[in-house]
């Protein structure tokens, strides 16, 4: 018998050679782990063996498995990620290297019975004395996803409930003795507790970090405490989630460097088609075990049949990231076009189209720097500036305002409405640095600010936000980003935006961008919509051709 070590190791090198159907960021996390076997300063540790030993003691609670009295038979994706979340110690100090794991994978994978297995596994195998494990969600029913489990569980097993003095309540698992508990935790959990295990539940659909940052913070004093984010992917491309996920990525491809956080996703890569058998194995890796091909064929049927089926399809079973529900832009593809090394800088004397959102003063306004190619190989180019009240990012109604403030996303301006005279500034800036041919925005509340500007010599440009206006120029965008024609920064305001757009349809085939809830800014994109319809425009044959050919 191969130990669970072996296994994982032999899981690594048959996902590189290509033996096993696996994305990129999968590849890069086997990568990551065969490196690491040549480490001096990590050590691997039993505890590898002795957490996957143990959730192959435990029985299942559901399905034919349970109605079998079926113990788990881990896969040997879900032992690779066991042992390399538990299993590495630092040389030196001999505490466990992996602080925070992140697993993303599509839904009906068996992540479910694993985590809860791991949440029990916690209140014993850590020797942590007063331990304290929670499940959190954004909801009760969710967070009872995992313990239910973990409490039926408990619940078949009375010699590991003497053996431990565990006592199973109907919301709590404890071990008196030792004042350990297993606890769902809902919404924000407030300060006070010490948590040596949270496990942040479809971690998607948490709008804000509050829940997962009290569990962070309160795991200070803790030896070895273990931060479990497990979720599909979502819509929410500006939330905690996808920011996280974002940073894993760049862990996982050698662009960030961080020993404390485990990482793995499985998904599509780019360019993968959707609607094939291919990519269900592909994205699944319990295909065929606790995932039924038939069933997710005849989901596949359904999808390929209804394109309002399709999002939900690629969501849930692919894994893959949609922005709105009913979004509009290819996030993958946006994704290609986003350069860590692209500045403003850059382009200093290159012409440019500025379009501008005022919106309302009481929320977002964007603006859009725009500057086309120089010539007929070249790609277009755009860089966002945003603003808000600083009212509005103190309320806290949604969280990530403050972190993009404070990474110079966000420009924030005094009081409870947005002072235009900041975007002026701005404006003023870009005419010392760039040949400014028109200003388009939308004339709804900015009379005044157009009036100021035309009278300093600003090319202002009335550009109204009405079908004709917008069709045309949000096809065009969208076509460059699929032939990567078009390049911005990491800029993460802009990608949620890109995320929350909607687009709404009529008769003739003419789109309009639109947002499912209020709170789903798209300033930005109306922005760029604006500049590209006044560029199309311009009186250029060569341009001109390029957009017939990709219109």
């Amino acid at each position: 018998m191969k130990t669970y070590w072996q296994r994982a190791a032999a899981y690594a090198d048959q996902v590189l050679a290509g033996k096993i159907p696996a994305c990129l960021h999968v590849k890069n996390a086997c990568r990551r782990f065969v490196k690491d076997l040549q480490r001096d300063d990590l050590v691997p540790h039993e505890d590898g063996e002795i957490w996957c030993a143990f959730l192959e003691k435990l029985p299942h609670v559901k399905g034919k498995w349970a109605a079998q009295r079926q113990k788990f038979k881990l896969s040997e994706w879900q032992i690779f990620c066991t042992v390399n979340i538990y299993g590495w110690r630092w040389a030196e100090s001999g505490r466990r290297r992996f602080r925070e794991a992140y697993i993303e994978v599509p839904r009906k994978n068996g992540k479910t019975a694993w985590i809860a297995g791991l949440g029990i596994g916690h209140l014993k195998l850590d020797n942590e004395y007063g331990a304290e494990v929670y499940c959190g969600a954004t909801s009760e029913k969710q967070a009872m996803e995992v313990f239910r489990p973990a409490k039926q569980i408990c619940q078949r097993l009375p010699k590991l409930r003497e053996k431990w003095g565990l006592e199973v309540n109907a919301k709590t698992l404890v071990r008196p003795q030792h004042l350990d508990r297993f606890e769902p935790v809902i919404g924000n959990p407030g300060d006070g507790a010490s948590p040596s295990c949270g496990i942040a539940d479809e971690f998607h659909e948490h709008r804000n970090s509050d829940l997962v940052d009290t569990f962070i913070t309160g795991m200070g004093a803790r030896e070895n405490p273990m931060m479990l984010y497990i979720t599909t992917a979502g819509a929410d491309m500006g939330g905690p989630c996808y920011l996280k996920r974002s940073e894993v990525i760049q862990i996982l491809a050698g662009a960030v460097e961080d020993d404390s956080i485990f990482g793995i996703i499985y998904t599509l890569d780019e360019g993968d088609q959707w609607d094939t058998e291919e990519a269900l194995i592909k994205a699944n890796p319990n295909y065929g075990v606790s995932v039924d091909p038939d069933f997710l064929k005849g989901q596949l049927a359904q999808a390929r049949r209804s394109a309002a089926r399709q999002n939900s399809f690629k969501t849930k079973h692919l894994n893959l990231w949609v922005g709105a529900k009913t979004s509009w832009m290819n996030m993958l593809a946006l994704q290609a076009c986003r350069r860590a090394d692209l500045t403003l800088e850059q382009f200093k004397g290159r012409r440019c189209y500025i379009g501008i959102d005022l919106a309302s003063k009481l929320d977002v306004a964007s603006m859009a720097i725009l500057f086309p190619p120089e010539d007929e190989n070249g790609k277009w180019a755009c860089f966002w500036r945003h603003y808000l009240p600083e009212d509005r990012v103190l309320e806290g109604g949604n969280t990530r305002y403050k972190a993009w403030q404070a990474e110079g996303w966000l420009t924030t301006t005094p009081g409870n409405v947005t002072d235009f005279g900041y975007i002026e500034d701005d404006l003023r800036e870009m005419k010392g640095d760039f040949e400014i041919v028109e200003v388009p925005f939308d004339p709804f509340n900015a009379t005044q600010f157009s009036t100021r500007m035309r009278e300093e010599g600003f090319p202002m440009i009335e550009y109204g936000a009405t079908v004709k206006n917008f069709s045309e120029p949000m096809k065009l965008v969208e076509a460059l980003i699929l032939q990567k024609r078009f390049e911005m920064p990491m800029d993460p305001v802009t990608t949620w935006m890109f995320g929350n757009v909607v687009a709404q349809l009529d008769r003739k085939d003419n789109i309009f961008p639109n947002k499912e809830r209020n709170e789903n800014k798209i300033d930005g994109i109306v922005a760029l919509i604006s500049a590209i319809g006044r560029a199309m425009l311009e009186d250029d044959d060569t341009i001109e051709q390029g957009f017939v050919e990709l219109c």
